[in-house]
């Protein structure tokens, strides 16, 4: 079960008219192919611009935190069993940094979580105790 599967369980377990949402910031012509590769069970809205990302201040992340050792060898990995064919450069900022926030009621930010890298996510106990907070 993915990240977003599981957030999503447990807010349907909460009983609350809690909406999720996610933004990204692909190019609106990929909205689809993102959202059928990855079955999200919430609306995915596109941010290009990164308007949203500003707001919240969200950070860029050093290439260092990104591209770590671990992204490395799985990108060689990836290379080698593809017969070593070159990859697609990326099309998107691969710096640019996640998180999570909670709007509560009124439209104020009642809780948000900063990432400091491109797979650190809050923990779903830790989104649901702040759901419940701002309902």
């Amino acid at each position: 079960m993915s990240h977003a599967d599981a957030v999503r369980n447990r807010l349907d377990d909460l009983g609350t008219t809690t909406d999720v949402v996610l933004v990204t910031f692909t190019d609106p012509t990929n909205l689809v192919g993102y959202q059928t590769k990855h079955q999200f069970p919430f609306p995915v809205l596109t941010d290009p611009t990164r308007a949203v990302y500003q707001a919240y201040g969200f950070p860029r992340g050093s290439v260092w935190r990104v591209y770590g050792w671990k992204v490395v060898r799985k990108y060689l990995e990836i290379f080698r069993e593809s017969g070593f064919r070159r990859l697609d450069r990326a099309t998107e900022d691969t710096l640019q940094l996640g998180g999570d926030v909670v709007i509560d009621a009124q439209g104020n930010l009642a809780w948000g979580f900063w990432g400091d890298g491109p797979d650190d996510r809050p923990s779903v106990d830790d989104l649901v105790a702040a759901v419940r907070s701002a309902s």
